[in-house]
């Protein structure tokens, strides 16, 4: 039986794999819906900039596995400050751990020290290990250079950033999820008139979703430039 998790470390089951438009990233994420389920790599470095869905995947390999009825935990470094690199310990039993953002404890000794040693027990093991930054391993400016080696040990992702045309297919599946209708030349229209980056359009796409249903229209050009003049 997998033990009890605090709150930080929980994932979440609304981020699946279904609802991540991949573009070029599609191999990437099939290697990730491989190592979820104990089928693939053992240990993931996945990266790329900000704004590309690496915490996304995470949280939906997450859920992959504990449908599959495996113990799993989502590590949110950045949210974790506060509880210091103990709530790492134990965390060698999950049969997956997902850990976001490495950048976020890059630099402090005993965090760094923390993760050299579940990184080896995890591997000792053979439970899966995943783990997002914004560079490559040889980039990232780990100080302990035993932790630096094990971060290029495994398979390495990069994940690449969407065409133009891929992010309107991505706000068209979000917004399919939603139950809006966005035509391709509203698509176009936010694409070109507001926010390039996709958690921006995605968080645009929310609102919109809200201020359709509560005026009781359609999205449309003329009700989103409206919404936007009144929301700038």
């Amino acid at each position: 039986m997998a033990r009890q998790l605090p709150l930080p470390l929980a994932f979440n089951p609304e981020h699946n794999f279904e609802e991540y438009h991949p573009g070029e990233n599609a191999e990437a994420m099939e290697h990730l819906r491989r190592a979820a389920l104990g089928q693939g790599e053992t240990f993931i470095y996945l990266w790329g900039k900000a704004g590309l869905g690496k915490t996304h995947l995470l949280h939906a390999c997450c859920r992959e596995a504990y449908r599959a009825g495996l113990a799993v935990s989502f590590v949110p470094l950045w949210a974790l400050q506060e509880y210091g690199c103990e709530v790492l310990d134990g965390l060698e039993g999950q049969n997956l751990v997902c850990l976001d953002d490495l950048e976020a404890i890059v630099g402090n000794g005993r965090w760094e020290q923390a993760l050299f040693e579940l990184f080896n027990l995890l591997r000792d093991a053979g439970h899966g290990f995943i783990i997002s930054a914004q560079a490559p391993p040889s980039e990232v400016p780990v100080a302990l250079p035993d932790l630096k080696t094990r971060l290029a040990w495994g398979l390495t992702l990069m994940l690449r950033e969407l065409s133009d045309a891929d992010k309107i297919a991505a706000l068209t599946l979000r917004s399919r999820m939603l139950g809006l209708e966005m035509t391709p030349t509203v698509g176009r229209f936010l694409l070109n008139n507001c926010r390039r980056d996709l958690p921006g359009l995605m968080g645009l796409l929310e609102q919109l979703d809200r201020a359709t249903l509560a005026a009781k229209r359609k999205l449309s050009i003329p009700f989103l430039k409206t919404f936007l003049a009144e929301n700038q």
